[in-house]
């Protein structure tokens, strides 16, 4: 059940759009999500800034002048358990689309890299693991975005596989 507070912060729909499309971009100027989403540059920055005073979003660091880009905080989904299925439903709408839309991608751009694997590990392996895949990802989502590049969604859910229970 999403809290209070979280059901302020999304109550209006420009706010989902920006929290789906920095889910799905990265990192986005308010001027550049206007464009993106087809509304005008100030409600995408007062929207944005209401989303900074709630928690979910923050400026790039290092971004300087009038073009502040933001971005998803980075421990939202962790600190945040009412955001956590929200952004669960935000990634598995933006792979729903990636999935409907493929074939009219540019060619460059139809493959993708799913993959998934069931390994036995201890809960400190299972935090060791996580770990290190954010540490192979941090370069990444730190730098500029070099020519020729474009978002690209990553998602790694690692979470104990529990048994089926039982009919009574």
């Amino acid at each position: 059940m999403i809290g209070q507070e979280t059901e302020m912060a999304l109550r209006h729909p420009l706010r989902v759009a920006l929290l789906d499309l920095l889910t799905t971009v990265g990192s986005v100027t308010a001027n550049e999500a206007a464009r993106r989403l087809g509304e005008s540059s100030g409600a995408c920055s007062f929207h944005l800034r209401q989303l900074e005073r709630y928690g979910y979003v923050e400026p790039v660091a290092g971004a300087h002048g009038r073009a502040r880009p933001w971005r998803l905080r980075a421990t939202t989904a962790t600190t945040n358990t009412d955001f956590g299925p929200l952004a669960r439903e935000l990634e598995d709408e933006g792979y729903h689309r990636w999935l409907a839309r493929r074939a009219t991608a540019p060619q460059r751009w139809r493959r993708d890299e799913a993959f998934s694997e069931v390994l036995h590990l201890t809960p400190d392996e299972l935090a060791t693991v996580a770990a290190e895949i954010r540490a192979v990802l941090a370069p990444y989502a730190r730098r500029r975005a070099p020519r020729g590049s474009g978002p690209v969604g990553v998602v790694a859910r690692l979470f104990p596989l529990l048994p089926e229970e039982e009919d009574a």
